[in-house]
């Protein structure tokens, strides 16, 4: 075991390049900025369904009035993710260009929207248009409307291909000259695309997407698809590589299309059966985190006999029951622990094994809502599928089945940590082994030697991860640990791609482990504003999340290097 985790090991540096790809991580940061939308159309998805299992249902009046927000939302959301795509990759080709020769992001949003409409939105015989596409159907094609535009408006800025003014010209109205051309030419490709496909298939490009790639979306919702694409989220993340990153952005077309699918098939009364959906991901398959660890701290707290084990099971149960199990991942470790590595990768396979045999052979319907990702996993597996009666029977069952996966791998680490206690290696409880590996006193004596003095300016620190969950625990430590100390030291949490409008606000900010492998690219934009940037690995930045004197100890070093 311990050959092949030095196998992965090796191929890091890979899968880390994969995930900091931009193309993948505009597709993420496009989708996480669309999120209020989809989270508020699913409001009105859960008043108007969730009472049929109740034996209610509404009025066609009221069911059509509570499902209007929804299709002025949702049903439109691919246009909104063309303009947020289209926005989150032009800041990340903005950071490799000349300061004063930079893509103008609201320029590209606008184009890659019209882009959008032209090869989605089908004409309709009363005037205006049909959006039948434009919503969830339309996902790839908006990604393709933002890549388009954003390339084409950077060809043209790097090359000065722009209607230049004169200098008495204001710098608004010179703006608008410049992204004349990119504008027009973008727009014009993505109309001849649109020509083209229908001229050879008699329908719009977004319709055609779907045609073309049915048989991929079938294969993916299939028990070979789902345990290859499930299964590379626990992998990556168990090597330290922030899993979704790399895989979430390749299919959550696909998932949020399915949920819309799901939802259509229940109000025609028909089987809600697509698998494959953003519900399977945050509930079932991540259920209580990547490795579907919801069960693992409450076995560390009440199955094993290591004091060090209980205190990390009590440590990290109430972060990891709202989907934030870096405390477990880091703090036991499981993340690159040999021992862990069968029970990482199983648990989520056989979890979303189970769930499709209920949609498939008991005929339970699949999610038709899409719910907040801190939501607690098995509340959030019964409201997404509408309170069916096997939605509860589900949850319970893969309780069950991931303590029953993890239990014996669970004793043998346990038996591993009893003995080192035994020859005095660990400590006798967490807090110890923080305090002994962090002693405040001591630290604050070699910082002083060192010339790290105590911070007398206000210092605005921004924490950063994948969703906004991690990041918040060391903020809030932070926060609490400042008031407590009386440091002028100010800490607020976010998620990594939805950053730049505020970074200017920051002094400092700190990669979480999740995106540290962005460091270099995030050193380019806070180079250029003049913001300390620091990383932290797994086990120093669960520590310090647990010890607020040290993280402000931390800071107060950061911001001095």
């Amino acid at each position: 075991m311990n050959a092949l985790i030095s196998w992965i090991e090796k191929g890091k540096p890979f899968f880390e390049k994969i995930s900091r790809n931009i193309y993948l991580r505009a597709i993420r940061d496009g989708f996480i900025a669309g999120m209020p939308v989809i989270l508020f159309s699913s409001i009105f998805i859960l008043i108007a369904y969730v009472p049929n299992a109740f034996g209610f249902r509404w009025s066609p009046e009221i069911e059509t009035l509570l499902m209007t927000p929804y299709s002025c939302s949702m049903g439109i959301l691919g246009l909104f993710v063309a303009g947020t795509t289209a926005k989150a990759l032009t800041d990340s080709i903005n950071r490799t260009m000349e300061s004063t020769n930079q893509i103008n992001y609201i320029s590209t949003m606008l184009a890659a929207i019209i882009g959008f409409i032209v090869m989605a939105a089908k004409p309709a015989a009363e005037g205006g248009f049909l959006t039948g596409f434009m919503g969830t159907k339309g996902l790839l094609t908006s990604f393709i409307a933002a890549f388009a535009t954003v390339n084409v408006y950077k060809v043209c800025v790097r090359n000065n291909v722009s209607i230049r003014m004169p200098e008495e010209v204001p710098p608004n109205i010179s703006q608008v000259f410049k992204d004349l051309i990119p504008f027009t030419l973008s727009v014009i490709l993505l109309y001849a695309a649109e020509l083209a496909v229908h001229h050879v298939m008699g329908v719009n490009v977004a319709e055609s997407i779907g045609v073309l790639l049915a048989p991929l979306f079938t294969a993916a919702d299939g028990y070979l698809g789902i345990t290859l694409i499930f299964g590379a989220y626990a992998f990556f993340w168990f090597v330290g590589i922030h899993g979704p990153s790399i895989v979430e952005p390749a299919i959550a077309a696909i998932t949020y299309a399915n949920v819309e699918t799901n939802l259509q098939l229940l109000q025609n009364g028909l089987h809600a059966d697509k698998v494959l959906t953003s519900g399977t991901q945050m509930f079932i398959v991540t259920m209580g985190g990547t490795g579907a660890t919801l069960v693992v701290p409450f076995m560390f707290m009440w199955l094993t006999k290591s004091k060090r084990n209980r205190a990390i099971g009590r440590a990290s149960v109430v972060p990891t029951f709202f989907g934030v199990n870096e405390p477990i991942l880091f703090g036991a470790p499981i993340v690159l622990n040999p021992i862990f590595f069968i029970p990482f990768i199983a648990a989520p396979i056989v979890n979303v094994w189970i769930f499709k045999f209920f949609v498939d052979t008991l005929g339970m319907n699949s999610f038709t809502a899409n719910l907040p990702w801190t939501t607690p996993a098995p509340l959030g597996i019964v409201l997404g599928t509408n309170f069916q009666f096997l939605s509860i029977i589900l949850a319970v069952l893969l309780i069950a089945v991931d303590t029953a996966i993890y239990y014996p791998f669970l004793r043998v680490y346990d038996e591993q940590i009893l003995e080192e206690e035994r020859k005095g290696r660990t400590d006798s409880s967490l807090q110890e082994k923080v305090a002994a590996n962090f002693n405040t006193a001591k630290a604050d004596a070699i910082l002083e030697n060192a010339g790290v003095k105590e911070i007398t300016e206000q210092v605005n620190v921004l924490v950063l991860c994948a969703g906004g969950g991690t990041s918040g625990l060391l903020a809030n430590a932070l926060n609490k640990a400042a008031a407590e100390y009386h440091e002028p030291v100010k800490a607020a949490a976010g998620s990594y791609g939805a950053h730049r409008e505020i970074l200017p606000q920051y002094q400092l900010v700190i990669l979480a482990p999740q995106v540290a492998s962005n460091y270099e690219d995030m050193k380019a934009e806070t180079g250029r504003l003049g913001i300390r940037l620091a990383r932290m690995e797994g086990a120093q930045y669960i520590r310090l999340t647990r010890d607020g004197r040290g993280a402000l100890d931390f800071v107060r070093k950061s911001m001095r290097e």
